[in-house]
């Protein structure tokens, strides 16, 4: 793999203070990477922390601890003008097109924007001719430079995120749920899309969704996370066919399939209780209150992030042979 281009993510934290002197834990201690030319998919229910992820990486949020390093610099210690390279070859494509987008600027100023901060094609007419070429890269027209956002459909108004995310020629995007308020038969036109510009511009891409079936359409590797942890990480292959983590399991079996008849008989994992809250997260593993093989080590000890198989990692004491061989004798109350 090509160091260029490559993000590492070490040990790193979010917490925000809420309410009366308590802290919400976004992020607890995750730590990934991604390589130059790959899509990381990262995914997990809402609350769970990931778009939180996305932020802190683009340093629109000031991490609590651990590091982000994005080609060789940690993006938190960035002089000024250091900053400035950094988002010119890191760009952020947000979930919402609707609320993402200036209603009050037209396409044209939407995506030139970035590059007038930026001094990139000074002469106008240079900036009009990129504006238009962007447009016709994410399958939209010329003709469209002049409208306003609210004059688009939902799709269309994604795909000038994307333009405009694209303007600074980037090495690295964050697509953070670029899908998720969009219509099912358009989200795979703008995944296709996402790939097709990957493929041609050699992107590299941190893909954050909670939408298993179509991460996997996308991703090389997944990295699944549950109330700010990573409980899961492997290539997109071996994650469905051979799922470790409880929480995985549940998240895949909750993917319908389209044939009625495997679809009846099929075993199903469904989850119990509520998702607790990250201000107040259990004891041990976090997913002991809702998984199905909960054991008294869950509650007393947290699971350690371990290789079970090469390049499979989890957190989860049902591969600890530590745990299974010498599970605690206290007696632990839930």
């Amino acid at each position: 793999m090509k160091e260029n281009g490559k993000l590492q993510v070490s040990h790193l934290k979010k917490f925000f203070q809420v309410g009366k002197g308590e802290t919400l834990k976004a992020v607890n201690d995750v730590s990934f990477e991604v390589y130059h030319g790959e899509t990381f998919g990262l995914v997990g229910e809402s609350g769970c922390g990931k778009s939180t992820i996305g932020r802190t990486i683009m340093g629109l949020y000031n991490q609590t601890g651990g590091e982000v390093v994005f080609n060789g610099k940690n993006v938190h210690e960035l002089s000024e003008r250091d900053k400035f390279d950094f988002h010119r070859s890191m760009q952020m494509i947000f979930q919402d097109p609707y609320a993402s987008l200036n209603p009050r600027s037209t396409v044209k100023e939407i995506i030139s924007e970035p590059m007038e901060i930026h001094g990139l094609y000074p002469n106008k007419q240079e900036r009009l001719d990129r504006v238009y070429q962007l447009l016709e890269e994410v399958g939209l027209s010329r003709d469209h430079a002049n409208r306003y956002p609210h004059e688009f459909s939902g799709g269309q108004r994604q795909r000038i995120g994307i333009a405009r995310a694209l303007a600074l020629d980037p090495e690295f995007i964050i697509a953070d749920e670029p899908i998720s308020a969009l219509d099912v038969s358009v989200q795979a036109q703008v995944v296709n899309l996402l790939r097709k510009l990957q493929k041609e511009k050699g992107l590299t891409y941190l893909f954050i969704a909670h939408d298993l079936s179509m991460v996997k359409h996308i991703s090389d590797r997944i990295g699944v996370m549950y109330l700010g942890n990573m409980v899961e990480l492997t290539n997109g292959k071996d994650l469905y066919k051979k799922p470790l983590h409880p929480y995985t399991q549940a998240l895949l079996s909750a993917i319908p399939i389209p044939d009625p008849d495997v679809e009846d008989k099929r075993e199903r994992t469904i989850l119990e209780g509520e998702l607790p809250s990250p201000i107040n997260p259990p004891s041990g593993c976090v997913f002991r209150t809702r998984c199905p093989f909960a054991m008294e080590a869950c509650a007393a000890i947290e699971p350690k992030w371990q290789e079970v198989e090469d390049g499979h990692y989890v957190a989860c004491h049902l591969y600890n042979k530590e745990i299974q061989d010498n599970p605690p004798i206290k007696e632990t109350v839930y």
